[in-house]
């Protein structure tokens, strides 16, 4: 094993052990993803980075399965919503019900009080309901009837959504969109790992036999060894000069927000962490343009096309990086 370069405040050693643990985290989610490398690995740097993941691809290709197989190959707290018209906001944070024998009002939490959230099919709800999840994302508590409630950590929220349905959907609202880190597609397995899936589910299903290979602490560990890869200034400007191209793109009737550079930012040290460096490179910058901008930009009427709305943003965005010089 490659070990890290010597980071500041943190031995190589330390270093090393980051990678070997996150390497087993990957190889324990694969034994249920099967040939979807850079997907478990994004759903990963996502998971140490602290953000949340909103998975959207069409019905049948295992975003519910990726959402199951990380959560369990964590030793952490695990809550499934499902969501629905008839979804209340209390349903997801909690309230207060009164006790008859004590005579006061006790909280009862709901399922977003838990380390891995799985919010499946999550623009099947009202955006009242989908508005409860904002603060929890956003702030890592949430209040209710005037009191804050923290949540536990490590907390992310793993969304699924069907991008070709419409009837009975809401789409998610930039505000929403934007408190995602990453935003990922799986796509279709190709004949040899279809294959091989038919042969691990021939008579068990391998996520049953998924066992936890990360505690809490572990991850939050990890979090803190992100903040200390180093981003150098050029690697900055490089990002904002992306960043600013997108505000000031015709194209584009919104750019990307300070938190979306924010998250841009934080990304490339996890993926830099996950590929055994202690820096990191345009590459990184480059690989995570897409999966972190393109939910959260908003392509003008003027230019729209046939495409879907999350294609037409890709295009733009591959656009817009082909102007923007590369740091040597």
């Amino acid at each position: 094993m490659r070990r890290l370069e010597p980071v500041e405040g943190r031995s190589p050693l330390v270093a090393a052990e980051a990678v070997e643990k996150i390497e087993r985290l990957e190889r324990a989610i694969a034994t249920v993803i099967k040939g979807k490398r850079e997907a478990v690995r994004l759903g990963i740097v996502t998971l140490i980075a602290g953000g949340h993941l909103l998975i959207e691809d069409v019905p049948g290709v295992g975003k519910t399965t990726l959402a199951h197989a990380l959560a369990r190959a964590l030793h952490c707290s695990f809550q499934r919503i499902q969501f629905t018209s008839d979804l209340l906001p209390s349903d997801v944070i909690g309230l207060s019900i009164y006790n008859q024998h004590s005579g006061v009002f006790e909280w009862k939490p709901g399922p977003i009080f838990a380390n891995v959230v799985l919010a499946d099919e999550i623009n099947r709800t009202t955006p009242k309901t989908q508005s409860a999840l904002l603060e929890a994302m956003a702030e890592r508590h949430v209040t209710a009837e005037g009191v804050t409630h923290p949540l536990p950590a490590p907390f992310i929220v793993v969304a699924t959504q069907n991008p070709i349905e419409h009837h009975g959907t809401y789409p998610l609202p930039e505000s929403q969109l934007d408190r995602f880190m990453l935003r990922l597609r799986i796509g279709y397995p190709s004949a040899d790992d279809e294959k091989e899936i038919l042969r691990d589910r021939e008579y068990n299903d391998p996520l049953n036999a998924l066992r936890p290979v990360m505690s809490a602490n572990e991850i939050v560990e990890l979090q803190r060894s992100v903040a200390d890869v180093s981003v150098d200034d050029a690697l900055i400007d490089y990002l904002m000069r992306i960043v600013g191209a997108t505000r000031d793109s015709e194209m584009l009737d919104l750019g990307v927000s300070p938190r979306g550079t924010l998250s841009l930012f934080r990304a490339a040290q996890a993926l830099a962490l996950t590929e055994e460096r202690a820096y990191c490179i345009p590459d990184d910058i480059k690989r995570l343009v897409l999966p972190v901008f393109a939910h959260r930009i908003l392509v003008s009427s003027r230019f729209a096309s046939s495409l879907r709305r999350s294609e037409e943003a890709e295009a733009v965005l591959t656009e817009i990086m082909k102007t923007v010089s590369v740091p040597l």
